[in-house]
């Protein structure tokens, strides 16, 4: 039996992140050859050395040199992955009147445009080749609203649309597509925001770990071609 990593490629985008990291490296523990990007050239090839892969600069926040960015890491590829797990994303938390137009744009363009611009890029060539799996990641706050999450729902109920869109375009190409929505996370996004010193929020020790979000993904790559997970929500029991 062919095992399911077996000469595989994989695109972690966000891969610098708390989570992103956790994924890259546990798709590498599988024997997946992991390319993953980062906005730090340092972060991504320190990333990429611990795990034996390939770093590659991508930022979100710099829209207008986005689509030739995108365009030099396909031919550093040198074709569309096999698995693409979007993962890069900021987080803030404010009620409306205290969100500026900076925060919500920002939001808007790291977390939604950023995905949807890595989907345009790479879907082509998956379903040129007739496979692939997307992995977008998601958020809980994606399907159900929270106080002062204005920015960041905004964003992640807008790629929920992506997503859904995507699915039904992407239907007999052999090209898969899953939305991870996990609960809240434990990265490092939340230091500023110190949730244990807010009641209103889940404490770091009822929050996942992004090994788990990585096991999710993992478990998302390992089913057979024939079955499509469309969504997928995990939560800390």
């Amino acid at each position: 039996m062919t095992h399911p990593f077996e000469g595989k490629t994989g695109l972690v985008v966000g891969g610098g992140g708390d989570i992103g990291k956790a994924v890259a490296e546990t798709l590498s523990a599988q024997g997946v050859k992991v390319h993953l990007t980062s906005r730090s050239k340092d972060k991504a090839g320190d990333v990429a050395s611990q795990i034996g892969g390939f770093g590659h600069v991508l930022d979100f926040k710099s829209p207008d040199t986005l689509e030739r960015s995108l365009e030099s890491l396909l031919e550093s590829l040198g074709d569309s992955p096999d698995i693409l797990v979007n993962a890069a994303g900021i987080f803030s938390l404010d009620p409306i009147t205290e969100t500026s137009l900076e925060v919500f744009r920002e939001s808007l363009t790291v977390n939604l445009e950023g995905p949807f611009a890595v989907i345009r890029c790479f879907l082509p060539g998956m379903v040129s080749r007739g496979s692939g799996l997307i992995i977008n990641i998601g958020s809980v706050a994606g399907r159900m609203a929270y106080p002062g999450n204005v920015s960041y729902s905004s964003a992640k109920y807008g790629l929920r649309g992506v997503h859904e869109v995507l699915v039904e375009e992407t239907r007999k190409t052999g090209v898969r597509a899953s939305l991870l929505e996990p609960s809240a996370t434990s990265t490092t996004l939340w230091n500023s925001i110190d949730p244990d010193g807010d009641d209103k929020l889940p404490s770091r020790s009822e929050m996942l770990l992004p090994s788990d979000v990585a096991q999710a993904v993992k478990f998302l790559c390992s089913r057979p071609a024939s079955v499509h997970v469309p969504v997928l929500a995990i939560e800390s029991s």
